[in-house]
Parts: C-alpha cells; sequence; structure tokens
C-alpha cells in the first residue's frame, strides 16, 4: 500500500524544493519506486528533479474535452485514458514524474474528471510512495477521490506571515473535510525556533513540528543556477535536515 505525502505551503516558501530532496532522499533509502506528483501550476519540481515534461494532465484534460471520442476502435474510454495517463508519466531511476498542469476549467466535465482521477489512484498505488508538491490552496487535494492522506508538511519560513499561511492552510484542511493522518509544520530558511508572536502565531496551528530546515547556500546558488538538486551535495546542510524530517515520518509508519 502506497504511503501518500502532501507537501503545502505559499509560494516561495521552498515547499518545492522541500519536496524534491524528499524524493531524492525516499529513494536513497530504497524507499522507492516513488511517484512524484507536480500539482501546483506554478511549481517547478520537473527541474529540480532533473525532468523534462512533455505531457500534464491539464493538457490530456483539454483533448478529452475536445476529442471525447477520439480513440481507437474496440477500446473502452476508461482503458484508454489509463493508456494515455501512463504515457503522460515521466520515468528515472527509482522515481516517475507526473505533472498535473493547469486546473479544470470553469465548464464542468464530470465524466472526463471522474475517469481521470480513478485513473491517478490506481497509477499511485504502483508505488511504494506517493509525494505531492500541492498548491497552497489545497485545490488538487480537495478534488481528488484518492481519500486519505498519510502525511501533510505545512512548509513556512519563519514569519509572521508564514504563520498565518499555516494557521490557514490547517483551517482548509479542516473546512474541506480532508482525512489527514498526521500533519507536521516544516519550518524552513530557519536556522533558529520563532519567538514571542511569531511563535504564538504558529501555534495557532494546532500542528506538530518537525525538524527544521536551515538556509543553505549551496542549495540558493543550485537555484539560481536552474541546476537539479538531485546532484545536491549529501552533506549540504538543508539534505541533512530533510533526511531528518524524513526519519520523523517514518518513525510511525512502516513501509
Amino acid at each position: 500500500m502506497s504511503m501518500k505525502i502532501a507537501v503545502a505551503g505559499k509560494g516561495g516558501t521552498g515547499k518545492t524544493t522541500i519536496s524534491a530532496l524528499l524524493c531524492r532522499a525516499l529513494i536513497e533509502r530504497k524507499l522507492s519506486p516513488v511517484l512524484a506528483v507536480d500539482a501546483d501550476p506554478n511549481s517547478c519540481l520537473a527541474e529540480k528533479l532533473g525532468l523534462k515534461v512533455d505531457r500534464t494532465i491539464g493538457g490530456l484534460r483539454e483533448e478529452l474535452r475536445k476529442k471525447p471520442d477520439d480513440k481507437p476502435a474496440g477500446i473502452g474510454k476508461s482503458e484508454w485514458i489509463e493508456r494515455l495517463i501512463n504515457e503522460s508519466v515521466i520515468e528515472s531511476a527509482g522515481m516517475d514524474l507526473l505533472v498535473m498542469g493547469r486546473q479544470e476549467g470553469p465548464s464542468c466535465y464530470c465524466y472526463i474528471n471522474n475517469l481521470l482521477r480513478d485513473c491517478l489512484e490506481q497509477l499511485g498505488g504502483k508505488y511504494k510512495t506517493v509525494v505531492v508538491d500541492n498548491e497552497a490552496g489545497m485545490e488538487h487535494l480537495s478534488r481528488r477521490s484518492n481519500g486519505k492522506v498519510d502525511v501533510l508538511l505545512v512548509v513556512a519560513q519563519p514569519t509572521m506571515l508564514g504563520a498565518r499561511t499555516a494557521v490557514r492552510i490547517m483551517e482548509l484542511v479542516k473546512d474541506l473535510d480532508l482525512d489527514v493522518g498526521r500533519a507536521y509544520l516544516v519550518l524552513n530558511q530557519c536556522d533558529s525556533m520563532p519567538e514571542g508572536a511569531v511563535l504564538r502565531e504558529f501555534n495557532k496551528a494546532c500542528i506538530e513540528m518537525a525538524p527544521m530546515i536551515p538556509s543553505d547556500e549551496v542549495v540558493a546558488e543550485m537555484d539560481v543556477r536552474n541546476v537539479s538538486l538531485m546532484t545536491l551535495p549529501a552533506r549540504s546542510k538543508a539534505f541533512v535536515m530533510v533526511n531528518a524530517l524524513l526519519n520523523k515520518i517514518l518513525e510511525r509508519r512502516e513501509i
């Protein structure tokens, strides 16, 4: 059974960096195959993983909407969609990537969307771990029919804005009635524990603190140069603490 890890946070907090490093840590610990899902249209998970994107699920949805009957004779629509989704998967050693692309438009393509969700659920079940780089608004999770998310990582920077965003995300989890097994607060680019009013605001999120991810000059340089984080030195400060984060996730879960 797959373990599903969702990573959420406001844009610019480093959630995509953490998602990428988490995928790498899972692979290095032989907790693969891993399915990385880029569910944020503004994300660059593929670049951080060193992969090239040729097709997205959003693009596939539009193709199906425009030509719903454009499929080989003698094959059912659900089987055809499953085949197209499998063709959209970007494969690499120990890890595959699926890019969701833009979300559903204003028109209702309920039949197509339901088929897509069913096929995506079946696809995720083939992997040992699924890591979802999510939108801050939790749109992808709220639209999925896949049931439980085992671990939710709320990524925030150690600021008042970061604290308020973390509180809002946890309020969304409750409002959307998401089935989340465990949730952790991950303070990114954080070299010391927040204090005073900022800490009190974070406490309002009522979420367990995970190991903090420190500022890392090497990660920042690689980001500027658009270099894959799969080549980040293993002893980098950020990657060491992402491994500590993974320890936290795994200490109460056997996969």
